[in-house]
């Protein structure tokens, strides 16, 4: 069961399921109207949101301000050989904003969801680095 949840707003929520599904090994847990879905992938529940009138998450600020895609804060997955993803999701088609990139944890790189959205592939190279395996 999921522990941690993040909300993405997203263009095309149907998009975003077969994206989050189909690459990254998400599995739909509800998808009960067109502008929302909830996803899980382990201990992350990924919430999907279009913006909108409908819906709590798609919904304009009091001051009329919309909610886009995009940005800078990203959810980061852990993979065990980000090399063999990277070919593999590159030969699939998903934009990358960057390349592979060392880090002093790890490697990692930034790749985009339908929407635009930025999702960090981490390779970690030492213990700490790790998520926990409870």
């Amino acid at each position: 069961m999921a522990t941690v949840s993040v909300r993405y707003i997203v263009d095309d929520v149907d998009a975003a399921i077969n994206f989050y599904c189909e690459h990254l090994t998400f599995k739909l847990v509800m998808h009960p109207a067109p502008p929302f879905a909830m996803l899980d992938r382990g201990d992350l529940r990924l919430l999907l949101s279009a913006p909108g009138r409908q819906g709590g998450g798609g919904r304009s600020m009091p001051d009329g301000t919309s909610p886009a895609p995009g940005g800078w804060n990203r959810i980061t997955l852990e993979v065990s050989d980000l090399a063999a993803t990277v070919r593999a999701l590159r030969d699939a088609g998903v934009p990358f904003r960057n390349d592979i990139v060392t880090g002093v944890g790890g490697n990692q790189v930034l790749i985009e969801d339908p929407s635009g959205n930025p999702i960090e592939l981490f390779e970690p190279k030492i213990p700490e680095a790790r998520l926990a395996t409870s």
